[in-house]
């Protein structure tokens, strides 16, 4: 089968031919049909993030979705022909320890198998075990954001504009910061009620959650000022290492400042089921699989808004 390898730090993915791997127990053998293109495989090929890494050479692609094709031997839960996605779980996901999803076939293991309902693309799909992912888990599960909630997000890259739409779909009241305004009609677009640029500026729609997807430092403690009184931040940008924080206004206000990684598989069907129910889309272009490793380095120059899907036709 062919499969775009990472071999060494700095260097370009290389297509090659592999040997099909066979589903072990509690495995299946998943044909490809969508795979994301993430920044950490830009980490990854750069070399700052190849420690999370289990082995070298390695098959990068930690968003996958596709079609089972064979079964281990004692997997009973799913069959042949079933649409799953794979919803990795921390670094225990394809591309990361075992090859992943820049390939015609990969493993998925079985625990982290996600149905894909009726309806939902393959791209959405493979989009929603990441970007998705990591943005609801944020968004509902630690920021606990719910209808009528009044809350926030800064920065409006993959994952914030992902967040402001799991936002809206979950019928909160839904406001956003972003620098670039060239995104703001996206976000109206999707619901959001006002975009401003500065994230001072979230100040007057008196929040209850603010969450920083962006963390350049300076949003962080712009968030600090802007919530109401007990209000809830979540961390998940990480562009600074560090932030300065205005303590006084943290304490006074008694502000839950709470940082947020990734997500769990509850968290990829919950995607699934909006997505299912038309009131959740990802930002997403598909690109064909030969031109993967051309997409890493788009997403390296800056170049993508949204996500990319490598789609085999």
């Amino acid at each position: 089968m062919r499969a775009w390898q990472m071999v060494a730090v700095g260097e370009p993915l290389k297509l090659v031919e592999l040997m099909e791997p066979e589903p072990g127990p509690g495995q299946v053998l998943v044909d490809v049909k969508a795979a994301g293109l993430c920044h950490s495989d830009v980490g990854f090929v750069d070399g700052h993030m190849a420690w999370m890494l289990e082995k070298m050479p390695i098959v990068l692609g930690h968003e996958v979705a596709g079609v089972i094709s064979a079964v281990g031997p004692d997997v009973e839960e799913f069959s042949i022909g079933d649409r799953v996605g794979i919803a990795g779980d921390g670094l225990d996901a394809p591309g990361i320890v075992l090859d992943g999803g820049f390939a015609e076939k990969c493993i998925g293991k079985v625990e982290q198998l996600v149905p894909i309902p009726s309806g939902v693309s393959f791209a959405q799909a493979a989009a929603g075990t990441d970007a998705g992912m990591t943005s609801y888990h944020a968004v509902k599960v630690v920021g606990g954001v719910r209808a009528g909630t009044r809350v926030g997000i800064i920065g409006l890259g993959g994952l914030g504009l992902t967040g402001a739409k799991v936002a809206v779909g979950l019928d909160a009241e839904v406001y956003a910061a972003e620098v670039n305004e060239s995104v703001h009609p996206l976000a109206r677009a999707a619901g959001v009620r006002e975009v401003v640029t500065d994230a001072k500026e979230l100040a007057a729609f008196e929040l209850d959650v603010i969450v920083d997807f962006a963390g350049a430092g300076v949003t962080t403690a712009a968030a600090v000022e802007a919530i109401n009184p007990r209000g809830r931040i979540v961390q998940v940008g990480m562009a600074r290492d560090e932030m300065t924080l205005p303590t006084q206004t943290l304490v006074s206000k008694q502000i839950t400042l709470i940082g947020s990684l990734g997500g769990k598989k509850e968290d990829t069907a919950a995607v699934y089921q909006l997505m299912a129910e038309d009131k959740l889309e990802i930002l997403a272009t598909s690109i064909a699989f030969e031109n993967i490793s051309d997409g890493i380095e788009q997403l390296r120059r800056g170049e993508v808004r949204g996500r990319l899907v490598a789609t085999h036709e």
